[in-house]
């Protein structure tokens, strides 16, 4: 190249690229990692491969975020195949779209009481006519080969004949929140599931979404000290008396367990105690025909071993706001729209000398139902227990009979760690997620 070539990004490449280093740059192994650089001889702008993936070094400055690496999906052909067992809204609106973002899942089939939506839904996402059923072809769909696992996304009345029948026809399950309609259903469906030697994973979404993981992770590392206080709230309004989730056999209760459990499993997996105490009330607005069979608001405290109480309020009755509070010695870290699918916002207060500091932790968003697909795709794949198995969703109906009955008598209710298992952090959990997950 002659000392008057212009040193152009389009030469360069055109030159073979340009290799960036660590040796290249002056930098030790440790600070060229601490720049964020992939591996010891990586191309500027044309990348390279190392351990199947496509590894880029990190071209922005000192003040600004290490960018993420490129997704690595798997090829289509290598990935685990879903049946979406029910259609309603969640399914159209949320899961069969984040099938688009997983690297380790895809949509293979899809089951619905409703022939003609069933049909349309298919021809849009690409799936196989014959890979189309009804709630009464079970059988038919044990013999898919392309079907690893199902998700349970039909009302909570209904998980537990269909996490049996699945079972049966020997797939994999990950189910919808809440487990079931009760302790009792959730234990015959991890009982299924451990007969036919398949995983059982129940999808708290929450639990693998990026800003609730931070929370998690900053109350357990103890950089601002013990947490003292926790307040969740989770509400929003209803109004259509048909919709199943104002129906009992349907659903099992009202906001409890619908969008309240978002606050108990939080506060749950965000201490990794289970609680000792429990206190609660319930509130329905007199007259109100959607409320006949099922609450509006319920109200719960949570005290853990460790002194830490839990605040929890949820309702069907207010404005949709859905937020995580954490009090520790020498911070307030207030998550907000901490349980929504989208449009988290961290915020850390503490003391900063004489005056108070705001500190808004910027991180990636990501598809929650993304990341729980293929986390338990992953769980198929290397033979993993899940992070939330079935004994997680189990607890939670266990808590969820306490808080009622708390709420009916009128007095506290003592509990505990789940039958079988001794004290300790995160006993209903499987291994803990890594930057794989």
């Amino acid at each position: 190249m002659s000392d008057d070539l212009p040193l152009s990004r389009r030469n360069l490449l055109r030159a073979g690229g340009l290799t960036v280093t660590g040796a290249a740059l002056g930098l030790g192994s440790a600070q060229a990692q601490g720049q964020g650089l992939p591996g010891p001889s990586v191309p500027a702008d044309t990348g390279a491969v190392q351990g199947g993936k496509v590894l880029f070094p990190n071209w922005r400055g000192a003040g600004d975020r290490v960018p993420p690496p490129p997704p690595a999906p798997m090829p289509p052909a290598q990935r685990v195949g879903f049946a979406v067992v029910g259609l309603g809204r969640l399914s159209l609106e949320e899961i069969l779209p984040a099938f688009g973002e997983t690297k380790r899942a895809r949509l293979a089939a899809v089951m619905s009481g409703t022939p003609a939506k069933a049909k349309l839904v298919a021809e849009q996402y690409g799936v196989p006519a014959d890979s189309v059923y009804g709630y009464d072809e079970w059988e038919r769909l044990a013999q898919n080969p392309a079907v690893k696992a199902v998700y349970i996304v039909t009302p909570n009345g209904l998980h537990r004949d269909h996490v049996v029948a699945a079972a049966k026809a020997g797939k994999h399950v990950l189910c919808e929140k809440p487990m079931a309609n009760s302790s009792a259903e959730a234990r015959e469906m991890i009982e299924a599931c451990a007969k036919a030697n398949l995983k059982l994973m129940i999808a708290y979404r929450c639990q693998y979404e990026p800003f609730n993981r931070e929370v998690t992770r900053l109350a357990r590392s103890g950089e601002f000290g013990k947490p003292r206080l926790i307040q969740a709230f989770n509400g929003q309004t209803t109004g259509l008396p048909q919709q199943w989730r104002l129906h009992k056999t349907l659903s099992g209760g009202g906001a409890l367990p619908d969008i309240g459990l978002y606050c108990l499993n939080g506060v749950r997996a965000l201490t990794g105690e289970e609680p000792v105490s429990i206190e609660a009330s319930l509130h329905s607005p007199p007259g109100d025909g959607k409320f006949a069979e099922v609450e509006e608001t319920v109200s719960f405290t949570l005290r853990f071993p460790s002194g830490i109480i839990a605040q929890c309020m949820t309702s069907y009755g207010v404005h949709e706001s859905r937020r995580l509070q954490l009090h520790t010695e020498r911070a307030d870290i207030d998550l907000r729209n901490a349980f929504a699918y989208r449009g988290q916002h961290l915020v850390v207060s503490r003391p900063d000398g004489a005056v108070e500091s705001q500190d808004s932790r910027m991180l990636t968003p990501k598809n929650q139902f993304a990341l729980e697909i293929d986390h338990m795709a992953r769980c198929i794949l290397e033979d993993r227990r899940p992070r939330t198995p079935g004994e997680e969703g189990l607890q939670d109906q266990v808590l969820m009979e306490a808080i009622y009955e708390a709420a009916r008598s009128g007095r506290p209710v003592t509990v505990g760690p789940p039958t079988g298992r001794d004290g300790g952090l995160d006993v209903t959990r499987g291994p803990e997620l890594d930057d794989a997950d």
